[in-house]
């Protein structure tokens, strides 16, 4: 589906790459509701882009289903029908295994990983449905089909947003509503500050940073708007989840080691 013209949401669009989508879509010539939970940056970004009425904010917590239940009126409001959904934002876990991590880290990693998506994807699908031509996307993620220690709780998460998403997929082959799931790998963007989680820090810890080569948001956000306008059912972002995605098929053992040979000075 081309955006040009259509009215998307962007999820988690206060920053990173959901803003860097938000930028993206306004640029081939899209409207947007961006929908962030936190209200400055969704001020921040208008200011930035220097949007006009094809661009709204929307204030709302997706783990809070009746915030989210609220929200299409809100949206239909500002620019009519819904053509699109992106489903973007997400929060990661503290760098611990799943030993020493607590349930209020557990269950607000699911909440807004899982359950934000599940509940804006109820909200929208019925009006999706209704569109000439609507397109889905779910962010997921390298870790929602790769291990990687110290992050398990965030990839079971994603794993179950990609599952949701290919069930999704089956389920509207046969309508106008197009499915997509993504999988960004290492992508410079600032989601363990927003998740509220300390980096670890150590001469290690930056060591292995250095083996996890970054692609700027903006790029990210070019490859999923790309993949979103030919109906790619799965789009890779970054060279590291393509190849691991590869590699895992072929050999799940051999690629979870390397991870976790990897991932091991990140961890507490």
């Amino acid at each position: 589906m081309k955006v040009q013209n259509k009215v998307i949401i962007v999820t988690g669009a206060g920053g990173g790459i959901g803003g860097e989508l938000v930028a993206e879509l306004l640029k081939r010539g899209a409207k947007v509701a961006a929908v962030d939970l936190r209200q400055e940056a969704l001020d921040a970004l208008k200011v930035k882009l220097a949007a006009g009425e094809e661009f709204s904010l929307h204030a709302v917590n997706i783990a809070d289903r009746s915030a989210v239940e609220a929200l299409p009126e809100s949206v239909r409001a500002a620019h009519g029908g819904v053509d699109g959904l992106i489903n973007c934002a997400g929060i990661v876990q503290p760098f611990v295994k799943v030993n020493d991590l607590d349930f209020d880290a557990i269950e607000r990693v699911m909440n807004v990983n899982f359950y934000g998506t599940l509940n804006m994807t109820k909200a929208f699908l019925p009006g999706l449905l209704e569109r000439d031509e609507a397109h889905l996307v779910n962010v997921s993620s390298m870790g929602g089909f790769l291990p990687v220690p110290g992050q398990s709780v965030y990839g079971a998460s994603k794993a179950a947003v990609k599952l949701l998403t290919e069930g999704l997929y089956a389920e509207l082959l046969n309508t106008n509503v197009r499915v997509s799931v993504v999988f960004p790998g290492a992508t410079a963007t600032d989601i363990t500050k927003n998740s509220g989680v300390n980096a670890p820090a150590s001469a290690e810890a930056d060591e292995a940073a250095k083996k996890f080569p970054m692609l700027p948001a903006s790029k990210a956000a070019e490859i999923i708007i790309d993949g979103m306008e030919r109906d790619k059912p799965q789009i890779f972002t970054g060279r590291d989840s393509n190849l691991m995605n590869k590699l895992y098929r072929l050999s799940p053992v051999r690629a979870t080691k390397l991870i976790t040979k990897q991932m091991q000075s990140l961890l507490k």
